[in-house]
């Protein structure tokens, strides 16, 4: 049996990672820059991290979620605490898809309405419901399709308050920051008029963090930069540092209802150690301040050149827009510089470190991306 071959591969295998920092199986070293799509949080190999699962590991390793498993009420405290979000009730599940189809589910059941309004250029997952809200026509299959959707252009208060009179929208779902299509970022204004429209019109605000969450953007959530609070905000990727996880928090306005939502695998013992140490570490090692210092010096030293059009993005999630396409530049880093990035598009180069990334990493990409343009 071959593997289906779905993916673009780079010839390159790594067999050992520890913070920042990679190496293959042929002993080369890599500085990380992309964290594998924003997943590697904390870092590679925290010793915190790894002795919290290896510890968990020797005890349990999973049941189901009929029993008590103290660890997922230690996470909702851990995190609420984090975050801002106390009053807010938390669901766990296992990937970023699986909690945009969660979230949406809820709008739906809580509305009795059926139609989301998502935007141009967003990604939020592969699974049903969540590719129907991607902006990607490739991905989207005929059975996908058949979704109630509206695409509207990002920071268009108007259009998506059209649709929302016409009273059959369930919930609007937007990321903090685009990510996949190109770290687009919403205006403040824009998202606190998404605030206002979706307690007009009795819609759920859907604020999808997956990428842009857990301190990539400076703060916990990207949409508090904009000072608002939404009714559903999802998360996944950095939320367990590489251990497969996801999650959404709940509004206090939405009623609980045994089995409206459930998971075999969410909310299990290794996931839980896995998150609760990210949090531990977060907190320690201030992570989330880091990012937004490291990131905003990245932004502030990205070399000029005619080649670049320009920078965009907060904190640890950037993205810089090239006028060519960057295949090219992507290679050089990689294969010269050994130095994961990666991409929106084919003219953006995208990064997303590990929050760790010291101020010495940053000042080696800049000291390659200068060389190789």
């Amino acid at each position: 049996m071959e593997l289906f071959d779905v993916y673009s591969l780079f010839d390159v295998t790594p067999v050992k990672a520890l913070g920042c920092k990679v190496w293959d199986d042929k002993g080369q070293e890599y500085l990380d820059l992309y964290g594998g799509h924003a997943v590697i949080s904390v870092g590679h190999s925290h010793p915190y991290y790894v002795a919290a699962i290896t510890e968990q590991l020797g005890k349990i390793g999973f049941y189901s979620n009929s029993v008590v498993n103290p660890l997922q009420s230690e996470l909702a405290h851990k995190l609420g605490k984090a975050c801002g979000y106390e009053d807010y009730s938390l669901f766990l599940d296992n990937s970023g898809a699986e909690s945009n189809e969660n979230a949406m589910k809820l709008a739906s059941f809580h509305t009795g309405k059926d139609r989301i309004i998502a935007f141009r250029k967003s990604f939020h997952g592969r699974t049903s419901g969540a590719v129907a809200v991607t902006d990607n026509p490739k991905i989207v299959s005929p059975f996908n399709a058949n979704h109630k959707v509206t695409f509207c252009n990002l920071n268009d208060a108007a259009a998506v308050e059209a649709e929302l009179a016409k009273g059959d929208v369930a919930g609007v779902i937007i990321e903090g920051i685009q990510g996949c299509g190109g770290i687009n970022l919403p205006t403040e204004q824009f998202l606190q008029d998404l605030e206002r429209l979706c307690h007009q019109y009795e819609a759920v605000l859907i604020l999808d963090e997956i990428q842009s969450g857990y301190g990539r953007s400076g703060k916990f959530f990207a949409h508090q930069w904009a000072g608002i609070r939404p009714d559903i905000i999802t998360m996944a990727k950095g939320i367990a540092n590489g251990f497969p996880c996801g999650g959404i928090l709940i509004s206090p306005k939405f009623e609980a209802v045994k089995g409206m939502l459930g998971t075999t695998f969410g909310g299990n013992y290794l996931a839980m150690v896995a998150a609760n140490a990210v949090l531990d570490i977060m907190e320690k090692e201030n992570l989330v301040e880091n990012a937004l210092q490291v990131g905003e010096w990245i932004k502030a030293n990205i070399p000029a050149s005619p080649k670049i059009k320009e920078v965009r993005g907060r904190g640890l999630m950037l993205g810089i827009e090239f006028n060519e396409p960057v295949a090219p530049i992507r290679k050089a880093l990689l294969f010269d510089k050994h130095i994961f990035t990666g991409v929106a598009g084919t003219n953006m180069v995208r990064l997303l470190a590990p929050l760790c990334l010291t101020m010495e990493q940053a000042k080696v990409f800049i000291d390659a991306l200068k060389e190789v343009l």
